[in-house]
């Protein structure tokens, strides 16, 4: 049953990522096909197409990334788009004898390749939009993700590979930064949940005891180490109001 559900996860992602180099878009053939082993009734494929359109992939039509959008997202990309506005325009022809330098370790022309490809950088975050991270961040992911890949255009064997590398990397990086940031908040939601409920704790006693109650009383009450109330107190710039004041001896 583990290897299935492994299987059924690691086919969801695959297909997350296939959406995101077709302009966030997926057909029902490419989903049906995706779980063809798993003989997956209506009703499950039904959900699986639930969750790819709340992930911002449109299934048999482009996604609409522009409305997972904030309103910060929205100032933020006016400003930005504008000043993208002053870079030069360059042709089609002009593009691929840039890449082809860029793939020779020009790095004038990797650093013209890095220009060409921001407004790409954008387009790829608001596909990402919605998912806990600012529109700002992903670009800010992604530009640095791009002007590593542009110096790394040598290993490729054709011209015809450099988007594909540069929007891999680029789409990585995003992907990447969602999930620690996603990790980060967790752990900040675990340490803020301690500190509430050492501060609970410690009303509910001092309001039995009619007086502050100490670190040690609410440690052996609470049956945890003395230190994580005293880091607890730090955390809150010594809030604590229901504990007597103290400091740490260890």
């Amino acid at each position: 049953m583990e290897k299935e559900q492994l299987l059924f996860a690691q086919t969801l992602e695959q297909l997350k990522e296939t959406a995101r180099l077709q302009e966030n878009m997926l057909t029902s053939e490419e989903i049906q096909e995706a779980f063809e082993s798993m003989n997956l009734g209506e009703a499950q494929l039904a959900l699986i197409h639930e969750y790819l359109q709340k992930n911002n992939i449109g299934i048999d039509e482009p996604g609409k990334p522009d409305e997972n959008l904030t309103d910060e997202d929205v100032n933020y990309l006016a400003i930005y788009l504008d000043e993208l506005k002053e870079l030069p325009v360059v042709s089609d022809g002009e593009k691929r004898a840039i890449m082809m330098s860029a793939m020779a370790q020009d790095m004038t022309a990797c650093n013209k390749l890095v220009e060409i490809f921001l407004p790409q950088v954008v387009e790829i975050a608001k596909l990402y939009a919605g998912q806990g991270a600012l529109v700002e961040d992903l670009i800010g992911e992604g530009n640095v993700a791009l002007a590593t890949a542009v110096t790394m255009l040598d290993c490729v064997e054709s011209i015809d590979e450099v988007e594909g590398l540069l929007g891999k990397m680029i789409m990585d990086a995003m992907q990447d930064y969602i999930g620690e940031d996603s990790d980060n908040k967790s752990v900040d939601e675990q340490i803020l949940e301690k500190v509430n409920r050492i501060h609970e704790k410690a009303k509910e006693m001092a309001e039995e005891l009619l007086r502050k109650v100490t670190v040690e009383e609410l440690a052996k009450e609470m049956e945890i180490d003395e230190e994580e109330i005293f880091e607890a107190i730090r955390l809150s710039a010594n809030h604590m109001d229901y504990i007597e004041e103290g400091t740490n001896e260890g």
